[in-house]
């Protein structure tokens, strides 16, 4: 029995692990930052991609980061109009950029530099001023209702 307790304990074990290979490579992509117009960004909006040869199904979904931010690689095969959709509870916004033969990148419909391309906000921007006036036009609408129906309730008691 001591025999077989010192050969049990003399075995050697070997044990097997997974081992780790990593490869990079360099890629050109597209980064798309999404800000509202206050210059507030799009934290977690839904991205869409749409492909040239397919411009009604998605090629790629996701979701912007915190800042805003989606980087993606198109398919540098597929040249022609690629159009990204950004969207966010009920606001958003959409570009078209031609991927040409050179794989350069030129969007339109939005501000470019580089690949960095920016989407404003569809809801409208008001300045100080047309606040204003929009917030007299709602008072003068208010009073001037209310004027109506007190010179008619003056006029059926006369």
């Amino acid at each position: 029995m001591l025999l077989s307790l010192v050969s049990v304990l003399s075995w050697s074990v070997n044990a097997e692990a997974h081992g780790t290979r990593l490869e990079s490579k360099t890629i050109e992509a597209i980064e798309i930052n999404a800000k509202y117009d206050t210059g507030q960004p799009m934290s977690n909006a839904q991205v869409t991609i749409y492909a040239p040869n397919n411009p009604t199904t998605p090629w790629q979904t996701g979701t912007s980061d915190t800042n805003g931010r989606f980087i993606f690689a198109p398919d540098y095969a597929q040249q022609g109009n690629w159009t990204i959709q950004v969207r966010q509870a009920g606001h958003g916004g959409m570009i078209t950029m031609t991927l040409g033969e050179d794989n350069s990148a030129v969007a339109g419909h939005s501000s470019a530099a580089g690949n960095s391309l920016m989407i404003s906000s569809t809801s409208p921007s008001y300045t100080p001023v047309q606040r204003m006036l929009m917030a007299a036009a709602g008072v003068w609408g208010f009073v001037g209702t209310a004027l109506f129906f007190l010179g008619r309730k003056t006029n059926a008691h006369s």
